[in-house]
């Protein structure tokens, strides 16, 4: 039992030195894993144990708790001391000097200052807000983490929908997910927002897609609708020709075919001709000559009625636009993995 105990205040000494000689957070790690680790010193002194009577392995087991008890104690000191260090030498290794101009600090080789740029999808979204606000709509915003009734439920999905499984939708540990669409603003603005009400819903959204050339797992949308007493299929359709020939300075061939969402009955897909092709085929279009810019159709009445309106008093129509595709339609992007890939190259060009 004393040549355990001899053993341990021994390893308090060696800890003690390996604790003081750590020069980072790493090194200090190791040191703790190879006192109080797994297969660390004390470990192995404590599977003598078994050799010892119960009176001698209480002796023991309480150096042992004393030397942990020590350890704990130093190392905590230690990260202090490093923590302090490293904040102390940022002054000197990432400093900045916000005296220095433009000039000194980004010029270019050439001698040019590189300076910066509005991305080209944010770029298109204040077009998109300048052109509705012009007609009355207001600007509204949501949660990027929502809950189910937000994204599924309140907008008239089933407990069934395939939309709901796993391969569409990023969920969290505690339930939450991340949007599926910008949808879920418009109920939120029709829970706090008394109609009549036109509101337009910009913002980032996510789905778990197998990624190509047009489909991302993080892109962008705009939901905008129209809650009033006459709201008809001919205001949707008036409202979309003007967003299109607004956007691109020309008038567009556009083709409206029925199409199925839980949030709007009748809904229809408006597709526009593929700019990047001229309709002649293009992986954009999936060589169908046509892109897919914007479902949308007449609010559901049971959506309606999840934000406490009246639908025989209210009706309204929506519609989801994608900007990711916007743009690419406006500039001729082949490719929607451009907009993620983080390369300047491709980024500067607009």
């Amino acid at each position: 039992m004393a040549d355990l105990i001899a053993e341990i205040h021994a390893l308090e000494q060696k800890a003690a030195q390996a604790i003081a000689a750590a020069a980072d957070a790493e090194a200090l790690q190791s040191a703790s894993q190879d006192f109080v680790g797994k297969k660390g010193a004390l470990t192995n002194v404590m599977k003598q144990l078994g050799t010892l009577s119960a009176e001698e392995r209480g002796a023991v087991g309480k150096a042992a708790n004393e030397f942990k008890t020590k350890l704990e104690a130093l190392l905590t000191t230690k990260e202090s001391q490093l923590r302090e260090s490293k904040y102390a030498s940022l002054g000197e290794t990432e400093f900045v000097d916000m005296s220095v101009t433009p000039a000194e600090f980004a010029a270019t080789p050439s001698g040019a200052v590189a300076s910066g740029h509005i991305h080209a999808i944010s770029r298109t979204q204040k077009q998109l807000e300048e052109i509705f606000t012009s007609m009355g709509f207001s600007i509204v915003d949501g949660p990027q983490v929502e809950d189910d009734y937000h994204n599924f439920g309140a907008l008239n999905f089933t407990d069934d929908h395939p939309a709901r499984d796993m391969q569409d939708t990023f969920y969290t540990k505690t339930g939450h997910l991340l949007r599926t669409h910008t949808s879920t603003i418009q109920i939120r603005a029709l829970e706090r927002m008394k109609p009549p009400l036109r509101i337009i819903a910009p913002g980032r959204v996510f789905r778990y897609e197998e990624v190509d050339a047009s489909h991302e797992h993080t892109f962008y949308q705009m939901e905008g609708m129209i809650v009033d007493r006459k709201i008809s299929v001919g205001n949707l359709l008036h409202l979309m020709q003007t967003l299109l020939t607004t956007i691109f300075g020309k008038e567009v061939d556009v083709r409206l075919r029925p199409g199925y969402f839980p949030f709007v009955e009748p809904g229809f897909e408006l597709d526009m001709k593929c700019l990047v092709c001229s309709g002649t085929g293009c992986p954009v279009c999936k060589h169908s000559g046509w892109v897919e810019v914007l479902p949308c159709g007449l609010v559901h009445p049971n959506v309606l009625k999840s934000a406490g309106l009246d639908p025989n008093e209210w009706q309204g129509a929506a519609f989801g636009l994608g900007l990711n595709r916007l743009v690419m339609m406006q500039h001729g992007i082949e490719d929607i993995r451009h907009f993620m890939a983080g390369k300047l190259d491709f980024l500067r060009q607009f």
